[in-house]
């Protein structure tokens, strides 16, 4: 708006100094001419206006610069508002922006603390994977890996009285397990095994000729377990016709299912049945539910035992009653005889109390003779 003002004010300068220049001209030329005289008046004139134009322009120029200097501290005033406005939001927002920020902050020390806390756990889990690696590459301690699982399987669903570790059977051969039911079925063995090299082998062939022979390492491991369980821990007399055989790895006993199903006919062929720690939980749950049911059999054959007694005592109680009725009714019997006999003194008493004596008669004595 400044700029437009200046311009209008500029125009109106170079149009008043045109004017005056052509004035000038048109006065020079009328002087030298016929008509100068009739031209001085017009001239005065002309000089009069031009000197109102000029006060004009002046009061205008006045005018456009008093509304130059109102606009322009309006300006200054909105810019200085926009300006406070501005200052005000950058504020506001570097504010949020920096609460953001050191929230942002704080959940990424957050996550970085829990990322270092899993590494450490991943790399204890590294180290524990290693030592059980090493643990595992023994045969020994594989087959103590194996009774360890199963010992905690047991002791954790059985009760104490019916299971025994490391016995001693008949033969001299010792059981990792045996657990005590009654018959049928008897005393069942479990004996833990761990195939790991062959299953090893079996995961790592990558050819077809290693496969095949991973495979047959494979099965002749397990139908030697197999055997070796029938022939030691199945002892007609003394423990049940099967006996288990527990492998501690989910991963060998799905292998075997799922792809070696000749030697599990094998297996159902020698009554041995093989379990994993998730198909041994399940067993042992029905174990101890046939050992719960056993129980309350023989607690019913006791009941039935003492209820029989209880029979007989209560006859023996009747018998008695019977007898003490008859007493009783005897005690009553001479009750009311002594009632009759106590009637009858009381009734002579009365009798004996209402009779009067009759009245006895003086004697008479003789009158003396008077004297003479």
């Amino acid at each position: 708006m400044e700029i437009s003002l200046s311009n209008e004010f500029l125009l109106m300068i170079s149009v008043a100094t045109i004017v005056i220049a052509v004035v000038v001209v048109v006065v020079t030329l009328l002087k030298k001419g016929s008509i100068f005289s009739a031209m001085e008046k017009h001239q005065s004139e002309l000089i009069g206006r031009l000197a109102q134009m000029s006060q004009y322009a002046s009061l205008e120029q006045n005018k456009i610069s008093q509304a130059i200097a109102e606009q322009k501290l309006s300006l200054l005033n909105m810019i200085d508002e926009r300006l406070f406005q501005v200052t005000q939001n950058v504020g506001s927002g570097l504010q949020q922006s920096a609460s953001k920020t050191n929230e942002t902050l704080a959940n990424l020390r957050e996550r970085l603390a829990a990322i270092d806390a899993a590494q450490q756990k991943i790399t204890s889990l590294s180290e524990q994977v290693v030592s059980l690696q090493e643990v595992l590459s023994n045969k020994q301690a594989r087959g103590a890996f194996g009774e360890i699982q199963l010992h905690d399987l047991i002791v954790s669903v059985l009760p104490s009285s019916v299971y025994a570790f490391q016995c001693v059977l008949s033969n001299q051969k010792r059981a990792d397990c045996v657990i005590k039911l009654p018959n049928p079925p008897g005393t069942i063995v479990i004996d833990s095994k761990f195939p790991l090299e062959s299953y090893q082998a079996l995961r790592k062939a990558s050819s077809e000729q290693e496969k095949n022979e991973a495979e047959k390492f494979f099965k002749a491991s397990v139908l030697k377990h197999i055997k070796d369980i029938a022939e030691k821990y199945i002892i007609p007399g003394e423990t049940a016709e099967s006996a288990l055989m527990f492998i501690p790895a989910e991963s060998v006993y799905a292998e075997l299912y799922s792809n070696f199903e000749d030697v599990v006919r094998e297996s159902y062929k020698s009554k041995v049945w093989i379990v994993s720690p998730t198909t041994m939980m399940a067993l042992l749950n029905t174990v101890r539910a046939v050992l719960k049911d056993a129980t309350m059999q023989q607690q019913a054959c006791i009941i039935q035992k003492e209820v029989g007694l209880l029979a007989d005592d209560v006859t023996r109680l009747s018998e008695r009653v019977d007898n003490l009725s008859r007493h009783f009714e005897q005690s009553v019997r001479d009750i009311d005889e002594i009632k009759i006999s106590a009637g009858k003194i009381v009734n002579r008493a009365e009798r004996i109390g209402v009779v009067e004596p009759e009245p006895v008669p003086f004697p008479t004595l003789p009158k003396q003779q008077e004297a003479v």
